[in-house]
C-alpha cells in the first residue's frame, strides 16, 4: 500500500493512505480531489474554494456563501482569503491553554449544573481571540463549555459571522455541528461507490477512479432527489422544488 504514488503513513489514521479533499454543499458534491498524505490537511483548499466560489457567483452574483470545516482547515491563509472575498466561515479551532482559560468560568458553571442534575450540561462563551504568531488579526471565537458525567468536553470554533447575526449557541449547535452530516456523504462514496479503490500506480490514474466514483454519486443523488422524490419514494428535499435563484449556500469541506 505504501508504494503507491502519493500514499504515505498518516499518524492520525494509523495507515498508509491518500488524503482526499472533499467539498459539499448539502448533498451536492462540488470537489473530490485526491492528494498525497504527507501534507497539511488544508493544503490546496484556497485554490479550490476560489474556483468553486467563482463558478457559483457566475450564476448567483449576490449569493451569500458560508464555509464550514473542522480544525484541520483553520489556517490564516483560508480565513484571510474568505475575509477578502465576501465568504463567511465557521471553522473548528484546536484547543490550547489560552483558549481553555477563556472558558474556565463557563466550564465551572457547566460542571456545577452537571453535578446537580447528573445530566450533561453546556454553557457557551463568546470572545475575541488572536494567536501569538500565526493569525494576522483578532477574530470571534465561540467556546462550548460542556461537562459530561465522565468529565469535561470543551470545544472551540472561530467565525467571521457577527454577534448581531447569530448568537453563540445557535452558531455552534445549529450551524457548525451540521457539518458532521458531510461525513455521511463521504461514507456513501467510500463504502458504497468504491471511492477508496485507489490501487493504481499513479496519482493521476487514482484521481480518475475517484472522479468515476464522484460521477456515480452525483447520478444517484439526482435519481433520488429528482426521480424518486417526484414519484413519492425516498426523496429528501435536495433539488426538489428549487430553482436557480438560491438565496444562500453553505458549504462544508
Amino acid at each position: 500500500m505504501g508504494s503507491k504514488l502519493g500514499r504515505f503513513f498518516h499518524g492520525y489514521y494509523k495507515s498508509y493512505r491518500h488524503l482526499p479533499l472533499y467539498v459539499f454543499c448539502g448533498e451536492h458534491l462540488l470537489c473530490a480531489r485526491l492528494r498525497p498524505a504527507d501534507i497539511d490537511a488544508s493544503a490546496g483548499c484556497v485554490p479550490e474554494l476560489a474556483r468553486i466560489t467563482g463558478r457559483i457567483r457566475q450564476s448567483w452574483p449576490e449569493v451569500k456563501i458560508t464555509i464550514r470545516a473542522d480544525s484541520g482547515f483553520c489556517r490564516e491563509a483560508l480565513m484571510s482569503w474568505c475575509e477578502r472575498n465576501r465568504v463567511d466561515y465557521v471553522l473548528g479551532l484546536a484547543k490550547n491553554e489560552r483558549l481553555k482559560a477563556q472558558l474556565a468560568s463557563a466550564l465551572q458553571a457547566a460542571c456545577e449544573a452537571c453535578e446537580a442534575t447528573g445530566q450533561p450540561a453546556r454553557r457557551f462563551a463568546d470572545f475575541d481571540y488572536q494567536t501569538r504568531d500565526s493569525w494576522s488579526r483578532s477574530r470571534r471565537v465561540i467556546g462550548k463549555a460542556e461537562y459530561l458525567p465522565k468529565g469535561e468536553n470543551p470545544r472551540f470554533v472561530v467565525t467571521s459571522l457577527s454577534r448581531e447575526n447569530v448568537e453563540a449557541r445557535a452558531l455552534y449547535e445549529q450551524l457548525y455541528c451540521a457539518r458532521g452530516d458531510m461525513e455521511n456523504r463521504i461514507k456513501k462514496q467510500q463504502l458504497c461507490l468504491f471511492a477508496d479503490r485507489t490501487s493504481c500506480e499513479s496519482l493521476r490514474a487514482n484521481q480518475l477512479r475517484l472522479s468515476f466514483s464522484s460521477v456515480a454519486y452525483l447520478l444517484l443523488v439526482a435519481l433520488r432527489q429528482r426521480g424518486l422524490a417526484a414519484a413519492g419514494v425516498g426523496g429528501s428535499g435536495g433539488w426538489r422544488g428549487r430553482n436557480r435563484r438560491r438565496p444562500n449556500a453553505t458549504r462544508s469541506v
